[in-house]
């Protein structure tokens, strides 16, 4: 029987065959405390033989060898056992294959102690080779005594053949024992691979989420109170300029600041409880759209018109899918405002199957849809695409511009 290698608690990082096997502290200090047991056992059984048995004259050297492996023993294998000694391991194992040579010279009959001596080399032995060179060297002790008292006629052979018997059941066990804990060894460095593995993936996931919400966020920010300021800031400059000439219009335009600056706090609170639109609090979408295209006509002076003809009975969205319509719509009347030099502006809200759809058409100035950059448009698409649905701009120099937002709406 032979017991695993055995693993300090911490080896340093460049020894060779790879350095020791780990065991849990738990089995470790289990193991450890089997060895002392057995230690104690075998020896205690070794001197009880040694005071019972005719030794011719004998006793004192065995009785030396015995106190020299228990000294040994307690002051260089028990702290190896301990901590990590390398030097004092090395010495134990002189001194156990010193001890055994001296009691196989002696007392051939006293190799019971074999059955100690075979699991303590590879417990003290901190790798492969070590293990078995040593198993080797304690073999040749155990051996070379019977063999030449065999060759004088005084031993038999058995005694021999017994130890080699040993040897080979040793050599065995300790590299049965040796694969089974690298299997160990691999199988825990590849938990702890998978763990810190999945922390970095979860790390990665975490910081995806908060880039992610801060897109949102960004959106947000962008399709409803940056807009609005922008309004704010149109609306204060004619204002400014129609109060000397035109009181009356100015103070329309007042009025308009005031409204639009409401929305934007509503909005602005909105965010804050669920990113929800004011606009569709307690009213449907096509009211919202008709809101909306009121205003912006005040806002801009343009003729501006909601078209509902082409809607459908029984088209039903969910509250995310209105969103990305009325936000598209939002969007597309704020381009107009800032790039389409336009006299007319259509919201056309339509029903194709189970997709629903919001076109916003300009007579304006148009441009090259392949060469435009916009964050606006860029949001929008990647907010529709949450819901499944699509964003398409149709536009070219002097002929007007498009835009069209689906959602995959179906009835309910």
């Amino acid at each position: 029987m032979t017991s695993g290698p055995r693993q300090p608690v911490a080896a340093p990082p460049d020894q060779e065959d790879g350095g020791r096997l780990l065991l849990s502290d738990g089995i470790r200090r289990v193991v450890v405390l089997v060895l002392h047991a057995a230690f104690v056992v075998v020896l205690g059984a070794l001197t009880a033989y040694l005071l019972v048995a005719d030794l011719d004259g004998a006793r004192p050297v065995l009785f030396g060898a015995v106190v020299v492996w228990v000294l040994g023993y307690a002051t260089l294998g028990v702290p190896a056992l301990a901590a990590w000694h390398p030097r004092g391991e090395v010495l134990y194992l002189v001194v156990l294959v010193a001890v055994i040579g001296v009691l196989a010279w002696e007392q051939p009959s006293v190799l019971f102690v074999m059955f100690l001596a075979y699991p303590q080399v590879w417990f003290f032995t901190g790798s492969l080779r070590a293990g078995v060179l040593w198993t080797l060297a304690l073999a040749a002790a155990a051996t070379f005594g019977p063999l030449i008292g065999w060759t004088q006629g005084t031993e038999p052979l058995w005694g021999p053949g017994e130890t080699l018997v040993g040897l080979a059941l040793s050599l065995v066990m300790g590299l049965w024992t040796t694969r089974v804990l690298e299997q160990s060894a691999e199988r825990a460095a590849l938990i702890r691979e998978l763990d810190s593995t999945r922390a970095e993936l979860a790390v990665a996931h975490h910081e995806q989420g908060v880039l992610a919400e801060r897109e949102r966020i960004a959106r947000e920010v962008h399709d409803t109170l940056a807009q609005g300021y922008t309004s704010i800031v149109v609306l204060a400059q004619t204002a400014a300029a129609q109060l000397p000439a035109d009181p009356g219009a100015a103070a329309e335009r007042v009025a308009l600041i005031e409204e639009v600056a409401r929305e934007n706090l509503g909005e602005a609170r909105a965010m804050v409880a669920a990113f929800a639109p004011v606009a569709l609090d307690s009213s449907t979408l096509v009211e919202a759209l008709q809101r909306l295209a009121e205003r912006f006509g005040r806002e801009t002076g343009l003729a501006t018109r909601l078209d509902t003809s082409a809607l459908a009975d029984g088209a039903s969205l969910s509250r995310a899918e209105e969103v990305v319509l009325l936000r598209g719509a939002q969007e597309a009347l704020a381009n107009v405002r800032r790039h389409a030099s336009a006299s007319a502006v259509v919201l056309r809200v339509t029903r194709v199957g189970e997709v629903v759809a919001v076109h916003v058409e300009d007579d304006g100035v148009g441009f090259d849809v392949s060469a435009a950059q916009g964050v606006g448009l860029a949001g929008l698409r990647d907010r529709a695409a949450q819901v499944g649905g699509a964003v398409d701009v149709a536009s070219a120099p002097g002929k007007g511009t498009r835009v069209t937002v689906r959602v995959p709406g179906a009835d309910r």
